[in-house]
């Protein structure tokens, strides 16, 4: 296994993870190396709930 992980790899990593608020971050590592981050961010909007009015 690989002694040291590329500090510019594990820089990126956390920064990714700082900036995220809601999603994931998926690391694929090959041979004892990172070779891919993929990201998926979400967007959450708040849910205003409708009032409904029973004047007739």
């Amino acid at each position: 296994m690989k002694e040291r992980i590329d500090e510019e790899k594990i820089r990126n990593i956390l920064s990714t993870l700082n900036q995220m608020e809601y999603g994931s971050l998926n690391i694929t590592v090959h041979d004892g190396d990172i070779t891919q981050v993929d990201i998926t961010q979400k967007k959450r909007y708040p849910l205003h709930k409708k009032v409904v009015s029973n004047s007739k």
